[in-house]
């Protein structure tokens, strides 16, 4: 009796411990903000020389083929393995695309687009049109002609370049209602940390495919959401341009 007390007691202290050290790396996570502490927005501007901020510059996460649930980031040796994504979402948008081949190349400009999946760029709107229609790819599936994303610029600790995050058609709904249970607690998008992970998941037909999942880890104190909130409107700023819009609507 005395020992399985003995080895409670200590199960207990170990739980104890792995809980501060979880609780420490959140916090640590929200503190290491390099872009929130320093004169990044300075450093970005001196070292564009004036020169826009082109969307082809950014470090771009995809979502995995074949319902992997490992993301492939982009780092300084090449790409890089990880498990989840976790930051601070600055912004974020909802463009749509229709190509008139099935199988465009990459890169190629698409025949229509939108960048808020609610009116196109020709001024058509996206609910009544009719690649808009499930079914509309090719008949076979229930896909849409329409191509629709979600955008996310992910500033991750220790660096003042935001990731774009690809978020695909499939879950799209996720983030919606992730960010709508924010709305429902009065949090902006940028004022919590968010993990992004992944989780493998088939189709219809049984072909396998990744799902996202969001998760809020960390609500950052108010001085630190005031300084995100700053970051991301001056930042987005810097990005306001013609070549931006256009390059957010290409395959990726």
């Amino acid at each position: 009796m005395d020992n399985l007390k003995l080895k409670d007691r200590l199960n207990a202290k170990v739980q104890t411990i792995v809980e501060r050290k979880e609780n420490m790396s959140e916090i640590a996570t929200v503190n290491s903000y390099a872009a929130l502490t320093n004169n990044a927005l300075d450093i970005i501007r001196d070292n564009l020389k004036k020169q826009p901020l082109s969307f082809q510059l950014f470090d771009i996460v995809k979502s995995p083929s074949g319902g992997s649930t490992v993301f492939s980031v982009p780092g300084l040796s090449g790409d890089e393995a990880a498990k989840e994504l976790t930051g601070i979402i600055l912004d974020y948008s909802t463009p749509r695309a229709y190509w008139k081949t099935s199988d465009p190349v990459e890169g190629t400009p698409p025949d229509c687009f939108s960048e808020d999946s609610i009116v196109s760029h020709e001024g058509i709107a996206c609910a009544t049109c009719p690649f808009n229609d499930y079914g509309s790819k090719d008949g076979d599936t229930n896909a849409k002609a329409c191509k629709e994303s979600v955008t996310l610029f992910l500033l991750r600790p220790d660096n003042i370049m935001p990731i774009i995050v690809r978020i695909p058609v499939s879950s799209k709904l996720r983030f919606q209602r992730y960010m709508t249970r924010l709305v429902g607690r009065m949090i902006p998008l940028s004022s919590v940390v968010t993990r992004i992970t992944l989780e493998k998941t088939t189709n219809r037909t049984g072909q396998p495919y990744s799902l996202f999942n969001f998760e809020a880890i960390k609500e950052l104190e108010p001085n630190e959401a005031d300084a995100a909130k700053a970051f991301a409107k001056q930042f987005s700023e810097l990005m306001n341009t013609p070549e931006i819009e256009g390059e957010i609507q290409k395959v990726g």
